[in-house]
């Protein structure tokens, strides 16, 4: 139960419980307009990226419950591969949903252009775990088409060193955070991508980690459009808003 439905004053929260048929109920606070709250962070980049998923061919590299591929189809994208190596995870309504392709028990690191029947994706989303952003970028310029745009999560507790996880996997050092950005965003410009920009993630990950969103290129230019001073103030935001 989500605690946003009530009955007078008295909020409603045991599932199976009985009313009167003339009993008048209350939805109050906002009501999560995706199946996760994943579908927050992708809804921030398209309003501080100004990108535009309308007729795209979407991939949603670890789908999960599916939040980025709900938001993205709910602003216009055409059709969605929602792949993840994990199963059963994807909500019902997506897994029936004849603009999704469900890909799931799928390894991202070893598909192949021919695994994607709808043709090769226009846009792609990253929100994996435990594993490095390293390990992703170089394959999905791959199966992605020339100019194609990248929004993916930057999470610095898959990303930093062990000896710089604090406990129960959470940092919370700012100059780690920073680190991260400045490694993955130059690794990615290693690899060809243009780094377009970087926000924080509107929402914390699990253990109340902040995470960071990036807005990328692939054109094989391998450009920068970010200064270090851009990136340390985006950390520092990110630490104002979160902590």
């Amino acid at each position: 139960m989500a605690g946003l439905v009530y009955l007078k004053e008295e909020r409603v929260d045991k599932p199976g419980e009985k009313f009167p048929v003339e009993a008048v109920f209350q939805v109050k606070g906002k009501v999560m307009p995706y199946v996760s709250r994943g579908g927050l962070k992708l809804e921030k980049a398209l309003q501080v990226f100004n990108l535009d998923v309308a007729d795209k061919l979407l991939l949603d590299i670890g789908s999960s419950t599916g939040g980025f591929t709900d938001c993205a189809l709910q602003n216009g994208a055409k059709h969605s591969y929602a792949l993840d190596v994990g199963y059963n995870q994807l909500a019902w309504k997506l897994r029936n949903d004849p603009r999704v392709t469900v890909m799931e028990r799928t390894n991202f690191r070893y598909v192949t252009p021919t695994d994607f029947e709808q043709g090769l994706a226009d846009f792609a989303t990253i929100d994996v775990s435990f594993i490095s952003l390293k390990l992703i970028l170089p394959v999905l310029k791959t199966v992605l088409v020339s100019d194609g745009e990248v929004m993916c999560l930057i999470k610095p507790q898959f990303e930093a060193g062990k000896e710089q996880v604090g406990k129960k996997g959470i940092i919370r050092d700012a100059k780690i955070h920073l680190e991260v950005i400045e490694k993955i965003t130059t690794f990615a410009i290693t690899e060809g991508y243009t780094v377009l920009a970087v926000d924080f993630s509107p929402i914390t990950g699990g253990e109340g980690n902040i995470e960071f969103i990036a807005h990328l290129k692939w054109d094989n230019k391998g450009k920068n459009h970010l200064s270090a001073t851009d990136l340390a103030e985006i950390v520092t935001k990110a630490h104002t808003k979160l902590e």
